[in-house]
């Protein structure tokens, strides 16, 4: 994983989303899914961008289809945000900086 990236698997999904009291932003991803690998520079940059005021996760749902499920993942790269263990919002797909920047910015001014 890239630097600010947490590897999440179930077995501390718990702990690393549910139990976080900030912001935790998931994405959902799979080895071969090509639109996965193209959003990933995006994801790192924004770990990178916002260290210290969110955390930024990925979630192998090959390897993890428990997670999957619970959560309705039917499309990835799916990016999922939670607020205090709450999850608040999610996109389906590849998307601009620009839109995860402002769900961002959104979740960390409420």
């Amino acid at each position: 994983m890239a630097e600010g990236v947490v590897e999440l698997i179930s077995a501390t999904w718990d702990k690393e989303v549910l139990q976080d009291n900030g912001i935790v932003m998931i994405d959902f991803w799979a080895a071969w899914c090509g639109p996965c690998k193209m959003i990933t520079p995006v994801i790192e940059e924004l770990a990178k961008e916002y260290a210290g005021k969110i955390k930024v996760g990925k979630l192998n749902t090959d390897e993890n289809p428990d997670i999957a499920s619970k959560y309705k993942i039917m499309g990835i790269p799916t990016i999922m945000f939670f607020k205090n263990g709450e999850k608040v919002d999610h996109i389906v797909g590849v998307v601009p900086k620009q839109q995860l920047k402002a769900k961002i910015d959104k979740l960390i001014g409420s």
